[in-house]
């Protein structure tokens, strides 16, 4: 064995060890799991920004309206456009859920490159109630949600609770590569990071905040120009100080169909996003690549291949009976390693997705793992993204700038 194969096999045992801590912390965590007691119900406003819709958005709005919630419950739409086509669905779905607190809101201020923070800094000051809930317009909720979201608040040291999301409808090939990353990958890189230290950053499907917290970091409107947001309001919480608190429950997104290009450039902006947030930690993220370094290894093994005659061989190889092909070990560990990152991968899919029709075919496994390389280097490539039909420029800071 060279020196090249050396570092390889420890570059490839390394991340198989990574890849199996990341599983052993999602293993760990309750997932799905449910509130005993329902009772603690203080009221709650809900916050909706909203731009364009497609043929999901009218269900995904309605689980909202469905919530088994014993306190009262405020929510507010938010648009830029009163002209946008989602305007057309919210008076129907008021029709439809007479006696609720409900209101379109015309949030046509801009504070600054984050068109869905200046419509949440507005719609801020419309709410009624001490604990805010902000969600994506495409996210969707079973009726317990609220519930289970709102009990992590008993504890007073708590002023933040989000949980995790899933890609619900991946209907083509590039969205069902996207599903890996999401619903394999991402839950379980969340909670391996938080088995070092106690999570200092938020995810922004479903956010639910204490209204103090909130003003102390300066309000929505503080964020204006981030375009991690989630990251920046539980990073910007935390940091004064407050608890933050993950619920064990997962809410869906759903997307309209994407082709590869949109994916593409959707995994961009996330990896760039990251890479400013937490630089250190991207950097060093490539060594968790459970495919890029055991085919490497691999492929620094394929040299050692040769054709014995005799039926027994030098230490080092495995022999077949008669005349066969020697093959190196170090080929035979390797492979078994890309074997376990395909089972694990699949297994947390499973774990996170309990419909199996939405947990994507193993041999999208290596590919997405090897796509992330790429993505890896581009992050470190530029700094333009293509956020909502828009490029921008990402500062060193997390905001954005409009792209001249």
């Amino acid at each position: 064995m060279n020196f090249a194969n050396v570092i390889f096999a420890a570059l490839a045992l390394l991340s198989l060890a990574l890849t199996l801590w990341q599983w052993l912390a999602a293993r760990r965590f309750p997932l799905h799991q449910r509130a005993a007691d329902s009772s603690f119900a203080p009221a709650v406003t809900l916050l909706k920004p909203l731009k364009g819709c497609d043929a999901t958005t009218a269900d995904s709005l309605q689980s909202w309206f469905n919530q088994n919630y014993a306190g009262p419950v405020q929510i507010l739409f938010g648009v830029a456009d009163p002209n946008d086509p989602v305007c057309g669905i919210v008076p129907e779905l008021i029709e439809k859920n007479p006696g609720r607190d409900i209101q379109l809101v015309v949030c046509s201020e801009t504070f600054g490159t984050n068109g869905k923070i200046s419509t949440l800094a507005q719609l801020e000051r419309s709410a009624k109630y001490e604990l805010i809930l902000a969600s994506d317009a495409d996210v969707r909720v079973p009726p317990d949600f609220l519930a289970n979201v709102v009990a992590l608040l008993r504890d007073d040291k708590t002023a933040l609770v989000n949980c995790f999301y899933r890609l619900a409808n991946p209907v083509t090939t590039a969205m069902r590569w996207e599903a890996i990353a999401i619903n394999a990958d991402f839950w379980s890189q969340v909670l391996q990071a938080s088995s070092l230290k106690p999570p200092d950053f938020a995810l922004g499907a479903a956010i639910l905040v204490r209204r103090k917290a909130l003003t102390e970091i300066g309000g929505f409107k503080s964020l204006a120009h981030c375009l991690a947001d989630d990251y920046q309001l539980g990073h910007r919480i935390a940091e004064k100080g407050h608890g933050l608190a993950l619920c064990p429950m997962v809410v869906e997104c759903w997307d309209a169909p994407m082709n590869w290009r949109d994916v593409w450039h959707h995994q961009l902006r996330w990896a760039r996003t990251i890479r400013v947030c937490q630089p250190l930690p991207y950097f060093f993220s490539i060594l968790a690549n459970a495919t890029f370094w055991p085919l490497l290894w691999l492929a620094s093994e394929l040299p050692g291949l040769s054709v014995n005659t005799a039926r027994t061989t030098d230490y080092g190889f495995f022999q077949t009976s008669g005349v066969g092909i020697g093959i190196p070990c170090g080929m035979i560990v390797a492979i078994a390693f890309l074997l376990t990152r395909i089972a694990l991968a699949q297994n947390l899919q499973r774990r996170f997705t309990p419909e199996r029709r939405l947990v994507s075919p193993f041999w999208l496994v290596p590919v997405k793992d090897l796509l992330q390389v790429a993505l890896w280097f581009g992050a470190f490539l530029g700094n333009t993204v293509e956020w909502r039909g828009q490029r921008m420029k990402l500062r060193g800071d997390g905001t954005l700038m409009a792209e001249e």
